[in-house]
């Protein structure tokens, strides 16, 4: 990749401090967190453990025949013991697809930020990683569906359904089209990852059925959901997706479908500003937790930047005060869902930092982060991180995609947002300067 600036890059490398108002945020202490965080995933090529990876378990796939219930009890009872227990299982590791776009984004980010401040002293070539990483997305996604798409490469078995890494799902796509939007950004001669992910809208489509609905409209998660329920946040992700694509390509018809279903999505918000994780609410083991209401509020947020700040600005009112005071304790612990403080999960977390980061709220954001290296970061180990803090243990298990990848991603887009703020203040301080001057003559 070559360097071109892009709307963050726009300003001159500046000092290695940000300020949020009444803090003010050193990339000192930060930088190296980053710096580890993404050296641990290069250490490893960016393979681990995965959440719901069980039934990779070369025992499992060396037995002669299929069972539904046993395919259930290996897969939980590797995603659920508090030890981990993958090696017993013999699960085989793989690169995460979702993970592999984390990661690349994230190296983006870490070249910018180098590129503003001393303090962030790459000990790699961030393009080249991302770069890498984005040939690997395009080279390993699903081919024979209509257009671009990506999905786990795991096995999962549903409760009535098995998926297999041949089912793509559009949560993994999105995120894929959004690294690679943003390779292309960084360098005109990657125009080839944007044009791939321009025909993820056919995939959205034709193959995940995109219809009309009540107040709007839907689509699928994947290719085997069951039709009688609904999965809000994935859709969330999808018109993400859409908004995305409209933001760099000016596609009208994309930001038509991103309104339509967002405007179902909107409809479906319950009166404590929350959403379940399906329709009927029924239908889920989950309540309105909290990693998947970060989803919904973030798609919202980039509605709101890049087409209109009004059509959603109740219901995301509405949410962020739900998100922020039910979700999220005041030292920026987690809370699994509305009624739950336990698991704390770190993926919460980390999408609570990029919530909270894109509205602004850089102090909270900080405190998230300041409580994730407090209690989920590997003692004597700068950048690994645990997955989940139980009342009485923690899961001791780093996956990377889970933990490493979105750390690096949330850490990056933080920082670089603590940057913007720093050097805004700094302009204006420098008019204020003049303004002051000017009056004294």
């Amino acid at each position: 990749m070559t360097e071109s600036d892009t709307p963050r890059d726009a300003a001159a490398a500046g000092s290695s401090s940000a300020s949020t108002g009444e803090r003010t945020i050193d990339f000192g202490q930060y930088g190296p967190v980053l710096d580890a965080t993404l050296a641990y995933a290069r250490r490893h090529d960016y393979v681990g453990p995965d959440y719901g990876d069980g039934l990779s378990s070369r025992l499992v796939q060396s037995l002669p025949f299929e069972n539904r219930a046993l395919n259930l009890v290996v897969q939980e009872t590797v995603k659920r013991t508090p030890v981990d227990v993958r090696p017993l299982f013999r699960v085989e590791c793989k690169r995460n697809y979702k993970g592999a776009a984390l990661f690349a984004m994230a190296n983006l980010n870490y070249h910018d930020l180098a590129r503003r401040s001393d303090a962030v002293s790459p000990a790699c070539d961030p393009l080249g990683e991302a770069d890498r990483l984005a040939d690997w997305l395009a080279d390993e996604r699903i081919t024979d569906y209509s257009g671009f798409c990506g999905g786990h490469r795991h096995p999962i078995q549903h409760l009535h359904t098995k998926g297999v890494p041949s089912d793509p799902d559009i949560v993994s796509t999105a995120y894929a089209v959004r690294a690679f939007l943003q390779a292309a950004r960084h360098d005109d001669a990657t125009s080839e990852y944007a044009d791939l992910a321009r025909t993820a809208v056919d995939f959205l489509v034709e193959d995940l059925n995109y219809r009309d609905a009540d107040e709007g409209a839907k689509i699928d998660y994947h290719m085997n959901h069951p039709e009688d329920s609904y999965t809000i946040n994935a859709a969330a992700v999808g018109a993400a997706m859409l908004v995305d694509l409209y933001e760099f390509f000016g596609d009208a018809e994309c930001r038509e479908r991103a309104t339509n279903i967002l405007d179902h999505i909107a409809a479906a918000q319950t009166d404590v500003g929350g959403w379940p994780y399906r329709l009927p609410a029924s239908a889920s083991h989950l309540s309105m937790d909290s990693h998947h209401n970060g989803f919904v509020i973030e798609a919202f947020q980039r509605y709101r930047d890049a087409i209109d700040a009004g059509r959603y600005a109740d219901t995301l009112s509405t949410a962020l005060e739900f998100y922020r005071e039910e979700l999220f304790e005041l030292d920026g612990a987690p809370n699994f869902d509305e009624g739950n403080a336990y698991p704390r999960d770190i993926h919460a977390s980390t999408q609570g930092m990029l919530v909270f980061t894109r509205e602004g709220e850089l102090e909270f954001a900080e405190r998230i982060l300041r409580w994730v290296l407090a209690n989920l970061r590997v003692e004597g180990e700068e950048g690994r991180f645990y997955y989940r803090q139980y009342r009485h243990h923690t899961k001791r298990v780093t996956l990377m995609r889970w933990c490493q990848g979105w750390m690096a991603y949330a850490l990056s887009e933080f920082m670089l947002a603590s940057d913007d703020a720093a050097r805004g203040m700094d302009r204006m301080a420098l008019v204020d300067d003049r303004e002051s001057a000017d009056g004294k003559r």
